[in-house]
C-alpha cells in the first residue's frame, strides 16, 4: 500500500489584493469599447475610453506595490491589456476617423504604430527584469500609454478648433509617434520624479489649474499636456547626457 499525501493547503488571497487586477481588466474593457464606439463614428467617447485607460494604467501598478500583490500574472496582464488599449485601438480610432480615407497607406500606418507598440512593451519586459537596461528615473522611448495619448492629439485639435488636419500629415503623426515608441531617446519616468519640500505648494495649485482647465475645456487641457511632454523631451536628453559620465565613474 502506498501513503497518501497529505491534502495541499488552500491559499487565501484577500480580495482587496485582486484590485490591481480589476484595474487592468477595467482599461482592457475601456479600449475594447474605445473601438466599438470608433467603428459607430462616436469618435469623441472613444478617445475618452483612450484617457480612462491611461489613468487606469497609472494606478494599477502602484496599487500593487502598495497591496504588496505584485505577481508575474499581473505584469503579463498589464502588457496584453497595454497593447490592446494603446497600440490596437489608438490605431482602429483614427483610421475610422480619417486614415481610412488613404486606403492602404492609411492602414499602413496603424499598423505601424500597433508594432512599435508591441515591440515597445517586449523591451520594457525585458528591462524590468534586468535593472540594468532601464532605470527608475528614466525610460527607454516614449512608454505606450503617453505614445498613444500623443496619437490622438490631431483630434484634440480637430475637436476644440474644428480644424481637421489632412489625413497625410495624420498618418505622418502616427508613424512619428510610434517611432519615438521604440526610440532609445531618454524619457522621464515621473512617477520616480521628486521636488523641494517648499516647492509643494506651488505643485498643488498647478494640479488645481490644471484640474480646472480638465473640467472645462478637456480637448485642449489634453493637447496642451501633449505639447508639454514632448517639449520635456529635449530636455530630458541632454540631462540624461550628463548624468552619463557621472554614472560610468562611480
Amino acid at each position: 500500500m502506498t501513503e497518501e499525501s497529505p491534502p495541499r493547503k488552500r491559499r487565501e488571497l484577500q480580495l482587496v489584493q485582486l484590485l490591481p487586477n480589476f484595474l487592468t481588466l477595467s482599461a482592457l474593457c475601456c479600449g475594447l469599447t474605445s473601438m466599438r464606439f470608433a467603428v459607430s463614428g462616436q469618435v469623441q467617447a472613444a478617445v475618452i475610453l483612450i484617457v480612462l485607460a491611461a489613468l487606469l494604467d497609472g494606478l494599477d501598478g502602484r496599487v500593487a506595490r502598495l497591496l504588496s500583490s505584485e505577481s508575474a500574472i499581473g505584469a503579463e496582464l498589464d502588457s496584453l491589456a497595454d497593447f490592446l488599449s494603446f497600440g490596437v485601438a489608438p490605431g482602429i480610432i483614427l483610421y475610422f476617423w480619417t486614415l481610412n480615407g488613404l486606403g492602404g497607406v492609411g492602414w499602413g500606418a496603424v499598423l505601424v504604430l500597433a508594432i512599435c507598440c508591441a515591440l515597445r512593451l517586449a523591451r520594457f519586459n525585458t528591462s524590468s527584469k534586468s535593472p540594468a537596461l532601464e532605470g527608475k528615473v528614466w525610460f527607454k522611448g516614449v512608454p505606450s500609454p503617453a505614445g498613444a495619448l500623443l496619437a490622438l492629439m490631431p483630434m484634440y485639435l480637430q475637436f476644440f478648433t474644428d480644424f481637421r488636419l489632412p489625413a497625410v500629415v495624420v498618418a505622418l503623426w502616427t508613424v512619428g509617434i510610434a517611432v519615438l515608441m521604440i526610440s532609445r531617446i531618454p524619457t522621464w519616468s515621473f512617477k520616480s520624479s521628486t521636488v523641494y519640500a517648499e516647492n509643494a505648494r506651488y505643485i498643488l495649485v498647478a494640479f488645481v489649474v490644471l484640474a480646472v482647465l480638465a473640467l472645462n475645456y478637456p480637448w485642449f487641457t489634453l493637447f496642451l499636456l501633449g505639447l508639454v511632454y514632448l517639449a520635456t523631451l529635449p530636455f530630458a536628453f541632454r540631462h540624461h547626457r550628463r548624468q552619463r559620465p557621472a554614472k560610468t565613474e562611480s
